[in-house]
């Protein structure tokens, strides 16, 4: 197991390669649909130029995105006193994020994107074309996932509701594989071509 830190750098992403598994430790951002959105809307369409009441959360994102990690995540959280926890940190599914994520990651500078059940060939592209990664975290295992966020930070537009809010966390050991690298490959891909392969032999049997 290969243990990355973050902020990663692309010349260590761009020597990852598909099925390596690997530990993140350090600061990441969770994002899912109505976080792609609000970026896309706000950032990516205003070249950078958010309107004034967006500005601070605009400043926070581009410092820890950065050669850092968005991880596609509903967290289940509590809250204590004024700190809150993860209590369930498991990925969701990442492909409804494919028509924003090259955009996003090209903008803010991403090196990994985490989530389950891979995304596609724009989303690859970018991978190969800026040095980002994709990585594939374990469905099913959200309260062993909450193990490694040791501290939430901050959270920005809580408004958006718990599971669609930007978290921000810092983990130690956080499990992934990589199933989609910066070199073009894709295990997600090579698993569609040779289902699609064993089911034509089988129709033709």
């Amino acid at each position: 197991m290969r243990k990355l830190t973050v902020p990663i750098s692309e010349e260590t992403i761009r020597a990852l390669q598909v099925g390596e598994t690997v530990s993140l430790s350090g600061v990441i951002v969770t994002g899912r649909d109505a976080a792609h959105k609000y970026m896309i809307e706000n950032f990516i369409h205003t070249n950078g130029q958010p309107p004034q009441s967006e500005r601070e959360v605009y400043a926070a994102l581009k410092e820890i995105l950065g050669d850092g990690v968005l991880y596609h995540c509903g967290p289940v959280v509590k809250k204590e006193g004024n700190t809150w926890h993860f209590v369930a940190a498991g990925p969701t599914t990442s492909i409804r994020e494919e028509p924003y994520e090259a955009d996003v990651m090209e903008h803010f500078g991403i090196r990994a994107v985490i989530g389950k059940g891979g995304m596609g060939p724009k989303t690859l592209e970018a991978c190969q074309r800026l040095g980002a990664v994709y990585l594939h975290a374990i469905g099913g295992a959200a309260s062993l996932i909450a193990q490694s966020v040791k501290e939430v930070l901050a959270v920005h537009k809580l408004e958006f509701g718990v599971p669609e809010a930007f978290w921000v966390i810092r983990v130690e050991d956080f499990p992934a594989v990589v199933t989609m690298d910066s070199h073009g490959n894709s295990l997600h891909k090579q698993v569609v071509q040779q289902s699609e392969a064993q089911l034509a032999a089988l129709l033709e049997k």
